[in-house]
């Protein structure tokens, strides 16, 4: 994700950090060339004057407008859904850590009154989060995990495919043993499992969000007509407006092409883009947290954006 106030001036129109114009300028550099090249024959293909009025670009273009103004709406509330998954991820893991030092009894005889099996809950929901992170990336959680869990649950999990799945139902294990232990009311476990219940939902929405692009084929047709419109674009304007046609049409191209390849970056939101959703930067969050209430020592420090990207 892009961290930065937005540039004034000359700096605007130079930014290019962020910006889609790295995805698209090959694409808009043949759509110039084409209109230039239309320009200096007037518009004549193969020494055939093709001669098209500005109507028909008129109808097709507020139609296209349109629609790609409604696949980015589509894909933006993909992108805030996401986001607010990953914030119902937040609250629940420091609710979480709240409901396991209050409700949760300390064994006895233990020291201080801390309870390894709270710990080792508190320390398998920073997995949680790391692990369904990597889940949705397609990435690998293993080594980033093994600071985190028992040497022998650590590796249990290298050779499960869903890894949160596994986190959890560990977390359900550990919860049935502290209530047969008497340490924590059924009635309070049932708090608990709800908290991890919600963590559950909001890592399966945000497997839905991943696995459930928006249709190939509405996404196809306004690709297709996005690029005819430009690439034909050249031949409605050069009687009207001549050695400007060049100038009309990268313009006309880069806000066309722009939003489409825009809508295809933010569709989906948990990859490592400079646009999509900052999840390193998420788990960090809460890992140091959940550090924090379990007053622990070399807390690691939040990330920082990295030329204005946050990851």
């Amino acid at each position: 994700m892009i961290v930065r106030d937005r540039p004034s001036g000359l700096r605007l129109m130079l930014t290019m950090q962020g910006s889609i114009f790295s995805r698209i300028w090959k694409s808009l550099l043949v759509t110039t060339v084409l209109a230039i090249l239309v320009t200096l024959t007037g518009g004549a293909l193969l020494h055939h004057k093709i001669t098209l009025t500005t109507i028909p670009f008129t109808l097709i273009g507020l139609p296209l407008a349109i629609f790609l103004g409604f696949r980015n709406n589509s894909a933006y509330d993909r992108y805030w859904e996401g986001r607010k998954l990953w914030g119902e991820v937040v609250l629940r893991s420091r609710n979480f850590v709240r409901q396991c030092f209050t409700m949760i009894e300390p064994a006895s005889g233990e020291p201080d009154g801390t309870a390894d099996i709270r710990i080792r809950l508190v320390h398998r929901s920073i997995a949680f989060a790391h692990a369904l992170r990597h889940h949705l990336r397609d990435s690998d959680s293993v080594a980033e995990l093994e600071h985190l869990l028992p040497r022998d649950e650590w590796q249990r999990l290298t050779t499960v495919s869903h890894k949160p799945h596994f986190l959890m139902q560990r977390m359900g294990e550990d919860l049935q043993r502290c209530r047969a232990q008497g340490r924590i009311d059924t009635v309070l476990m049932v708090s608990i499992d709800a908290t991890l219940s919600a963590m559950v939902a909001a890592g399966a929405a945000c497997e839905r969000i991943k696995n459930t692009p928006v249709p190939f084929s509405y996404t196809l047709l306004l690709h297709r007509t996005a690029y005819l419109y430009c690439f034909l674009l050249p031949f409605g304007l050069v009687d009207s407006i001549g050695f400007m046609t060049p100038f009309v049409v990268a313009i006309v191209a880069y806000t066309f092409f722009g939003l489409d390849a825009l809508g295809d970056e933010i569709e989906e939101p948990f990859g490592t883009s400079a646009n999509d959703l900052p999840l390193a930067a998420i788990c960090r969050t809460i890992e140091i947290n959940l550090r924090e209430s379990l007053d622990e020592e070399n807390i690691p420090a939040p990330f920082k954006p990295v030329d204005y990207h946050l990851t």
